[in-house]
């Protein structure tokens, strides 16, 4: 790799094909896949339905702009929210950044409270409200207005203040350690923005599109957020993005206040109301109860091992917290060694983002893999 800019540290293989839940890398090896594309690909790889809805398509039109309607658009915007607007982006950042300038312009206001350890994208703006100092290094100083309080800490409620535009955060912190919000703090969080005016963003990129079980993970926790984003599984790896808010802010995104060459364009479109096809009240119900028996698998196989210190997440959203003396980056050369792919996230947690479609078996061979990694790794550990 001579030719990028080293932003990545890269696995020394190449993913050159996908079939359902499973890679292939250049030598013909075959993963199991418990990544998704990092959260992306929840409905698998060379998916006959995407596939044909992306390639009929293909043969009409790529890209016009937005200067002109779009009833691909208008039909996935009807999908994601009942009485709410959309304004689509390429990406996750995108849609972040597009809902920091809808809170000020709606409230007038310029600063945000986020949360230690929580991850909003990396571009200037959605930096800012990212709550991890180290990717922020070298980059200062950067948006102005942001300041931050401790994840699940009702002393956080005392920071929501009338100068407030909005208080942004995941119900499950990803890159933050796979940390679930508890649900009484997180209403607390969502009467207290209503109390001083200040709206209430939720970022959902990484726990949208079915990832806990539901299609917003909101929902399982009786919020109403102003504005919520959403990207990641969207259009299952077709880049896309949207800011979905209610109604009453549409006064303040009028023409020429946001726009997007690319934002939208027909082969996400496609793409994107495919998957929101698929991802019905049955599809989701199978989903909870995969994830159920997957966690009740973990429970049962892996709080037993002592590297294991706990397990976190919601739905298929999953993380391992390791004891320190077993380093992730180990596990994760382990699993692949045993043909599996798995992540990392803050504070040596192994993070699992299977794909949705995974069947139960599947999801359980993956748990059995895990152990065997665990023990493998412990045991190298142990006598090196």
């Amino acid at each position: 790799m001579n030719h990028l800019f080293p932003t990545y540290t890269r696995f020394p293989f190449e993913i050159v094909k996908g079939q359902g839940t499973h890679l292939f890398d250049e030598k013909g090896n075959e993963y199991l896949d418990l990544t998704s594309g990092i959260g992306v690909c929840g409905l698998g790889y060379n998916v006959k339905e995407l596939n044909d809805a992306v390639e009929q398509q293909l043969h009409q039109v790529w890209h016009t702009s937005n200067l002109y309607e779009s009833s691909l658009q208008e039909n996935v915007a009807a999908k994601l929210g009942i009485d709410m607007l959309v304004s689509f982006a390429n990406s996750g950042t995108e849609a972040n950044e597009a809902a920091l300038k809808l809170a000020r312009k709606a409230t007038g206001r310029l600063d945000f409270l986020a949360f230690d350890h929580s991850f909003h994208g990396r571009s200037a703006g959605s930096l800012t409200v990212t709550g991890n100092q180290d990717i922020k290094e070298g980059f200062l100083p950067l948006v102005p207005g942001a300041r931050f309080a401790k994840y699940n800490d009702y002393a956080a409620l005392d920071e929501i203040k009338p100068d407030l535009a909005g208080v942004i955060l995941e119900v499950v912190q990803g890159e933050g350690g796979v940390i679930a919000g508890d649900a009484k703090w997180l209403k607390a969080v969502e009467e207290k923005c209503h109390e001083v005016g200040a709206l209430l963003l939720i970022d959902e990129v990484q726990t949208g599109m079915g990832r806990t079980g539901s299609l917003f993970a909101f929902e399982q926790f009786g919020l109403h957020p102003d504005i919520y984003t959403v990207a990641k599984g969207l259009a299952n790896g077709i880049p896309v993005g949207a800011m979905v808010g209610k109604k009453e802010l549409g006064q303040y995104f009028g023409p020429g206040s946001h726009g997007s060459t690319f934002a939208g364009n027909p082969l996400a479109m496609a793409a994107a109301q495919q998957v929101l096809k698929t991802l019905d009240e049955e599809f989701l119900k199978t989903v909870q109860q995969k994830a159920a028996a997957m966690h009740q698998a973990m429970e049962k196989e892996l709080l037993s091992l002592d590297m294991v210190d706990s397990i976190s997440g919601l739905g298929l959203m999953i993380g391992i917290h390791l004891d320190q003396s077993v380093p992730v980056g180990q596990v994760l050369d382990q699993l692949h060694a045993q043909r599996v792919l798995a992540l990392s996230a803050r504070d040596n947690t192994l993070r699992l983002l299977p794909p949705l479609i995974a069947s139960q078996d599947e999801l359980l061979t993956g748990v059995d893999e895990i152990k065997k990694a665990l023990n493998a790794v412990e045991l190298t550990t142990a006598t090196a």
